[in-house]
C-alpha cells in the first residue's frame, strides 16, 4: 500500500519508522513535515530546516514539507493541510504513519481529517506503555536530545539534554516519559534508520512566551515580551 510518514524529526517518529520500515505491507517512500515558513523552522520543534534535511537524506527517504505561515488560523491550517493530502491522493497514497501513542483526540482529528480525503492513519506505537516505549528506543540505539520543552511542567536544565536513563530518571512525576502531553519536544540524530549520525552543535537556550489570539477558531500563538504567559512558556535549544 502506497504510504506516507509524518516524520516530526523526533524519538516517537523515529520509532515508528523503523517498525514500519520491517512492514512489507507498506510501500513508504515519502517523510512529510511541517514547518514555520516564517521562521524556516519544524513546526512546534523549533529545529532549523538544515538538520530536517540532513535526517532525510541520512534516512534514505524523500522529504516533502508543507509550509505554514507564524500566524496560522485553524481555518488556514486545515485548508493547506487538505491542499496537501489531495497532492498525495492524487499521486496514489492510501496510508498515512504517524506515531502518536495515546491522545484519543489527537487520533480522533487526524482520522476525521484523513476520512475526507480517503486515507487510512496508521499508528505503530498506539497504546503502548509510553516506559516501554522509550525503553526499546534506547535499546535499538537510537539517540536523541530535547530541543524544547514546556516551561510549565520542565526547567530550562532540561532543554538541550541527551535522552538517556539520568534523564528519565531527573523527569517529575507528572511527566510522562514521553512528553506525549507535550511536555518537551525531540531531535533524533543517530539510530538503526540512519546511515550516519547526524552532525550538530548546541546552541543558545532561550524562553519563548506566547498568547492565544482573540478569536476563538484561531489556535496560532504570538509571542509576546510585554505580558508572558508561563502556561504558553516554552524553552528552546537551537542545535546548528
Amino acid at each position: 500500500m502506497k504510504t506516507y510518514f509524518n516524520w516530526s524529526s523526533g524519538k516517537d517518529s523515529a520509532l515508528a519508522l523503523y517498525k514500519i520500515l520491517q512492514d512489507p505491507t507498506y510501500d513508504l517512500d515519502v517523510l512529510v513535515t511541517t514547518i514555520n515558513k516564517d521562521f524556516d523552522r519544524v513546526s512546534m520543534h523549533g529545529l532549523r530546516n538544515d538538520l530536517l534535511l540532513k535526517q532525510a537524506k541520512s534516512i534514505g527517504i524523500t522529504l516533502k514539507t508543507i509550509e505554514f505561515p507564524a500566524d496560522v488560523t485553524m481555518d488556514s491550517y486545515a485548508e493547506i493541510m487538505k491542499e496537501a493530502m489531495d497532492s498525495l491522493v492524487a499521486k496514489g497514497y492510501s496510508h498515512a504513519i504517524f506515531g502518536d501513542i495515546f491522545l484519543e483526540d489527537l487520533k480522533a482529528y487526524r482520522d476525521i481529517k484523513l476520512a475526507e480525503v480517503n486515507i487510512t492513519g496508521v499508528y505503530p506505537l498506539w497504546k503502548r506503555d509510553t516506559k516501554e516505549i522509550l525503553q526499546e528506543f534506547l535499546d535499538l540505539g537510537f539517540k536523541a536530545i530535547t530541543v524544547c520543552v514546556n516551561a510549565k511542567v520542565l526547567g530550562e536544565e532540561f532543554v538541550g539534554r541527551v535522552i538517556d536513563a539520568q534523564f528519565i530518571k531527573d523527569l517529575p512525576e507528572n511527566v510522562d516519559v514521553c512528553g506525549e502531553n507535550g511536555e518537551f519536544h525531540t531531535f533524533v540524530f543517530d539510530g538503526p534508520i540512519f546511515k550516519n549520525p547526524i552532525d550538530f552543535k548546541i546552541g543558545e537556550k532561550v524562553l519563548r512566551s506566547y498568547t492565544l489570539q482573540d478569536h476563538e477558531e484561531d489556535t496560532s500563538h504570538q509571542a509576546t515580551k510585554e505580558k508572558p504567559n508561563h502556561d504558553n512558556s516554552f524553552w528552546y535549544c537551537d542545535l546548528v
